[in-house]
């Protein structure tokens, strides 16, 4: 795979896998305030988990669906020529599903990391600990992202941990409220 090519699908690897990480991290610390039963937890989050891997899924299908061919439109239109069936049109194709997958599947993947410790982890413990593996999977994905961006490192992994630290810090203060 080229850089280029890391690149474009990068992307919706970065967009997906944050998407499950924070959200089902939002969900896990917001539904902690009334239950710790990790059964319960782990059911929920399951659920936000799939939701969300369709719906990313569902929704990149749907939005590279009208990109692609509305860029197919253009060179047909420049090219005087319908590009039905013709290897330019399955590329597209390809490129539609392969993205739709790696968004769908990323938000599924990443929503597995703040879940997994309400397997594993002592009822008390797992909060702290899914936290903790949330921040660092989105230090894994800043390195991602700062090999991808050809920027720096260290500022990507930064981003990526202070956006998962607002995402704590403010579902932690809505879980203190009444």
């Amino acid at each position: 795979m080229t850089i280029l090519e890391e690149s474009e699908r990068g992307r919706y690897i970065i967009l997906g896998t944050i998407d499950g990480i924070l959200a089902i991290l939002g969900i896990i610390i917001g539904l902690s305030s009334a239950t710790l039963d990790p059964g319960v937890i782990v059911k929920a989050a399951l659920g936000g988990g799939i939701a969300l891997c369709l719906t990313n899924g569902i929704g990149s299908y749907l939005a590279e669906t009208a990109v692609e061919y509305g860029k197919l439109s253009e060179v047909e239109a420049a090219l005087l020529q319908d590009l039905k069936d013709t290897k330019i049109e399955k590329l597209a194709r390809h490129n539609i599903i392969v993205d739709s997958v790696l968004h769908g599947g990323s938000s599924f993947v990443g929503s597995l990391v703040p879940i997994l410790p309400f397997i594993f982890i002592p009822d008390g413990m797992a909060i702290y600990v899914s936290i903790g593996m949330a921040l660092a999977a989105l230090v894994v994905l800043g390195l991602f992202s700062g090999r991808i961006s050809g920027q720096s490192y260290l500022k990507s992994i930064i981003r990526m941990v202070l956006l998962g630290a607002i995402v704590v810090i403010a579902c932690s203060v809505l879980r203190l409220s009444p």
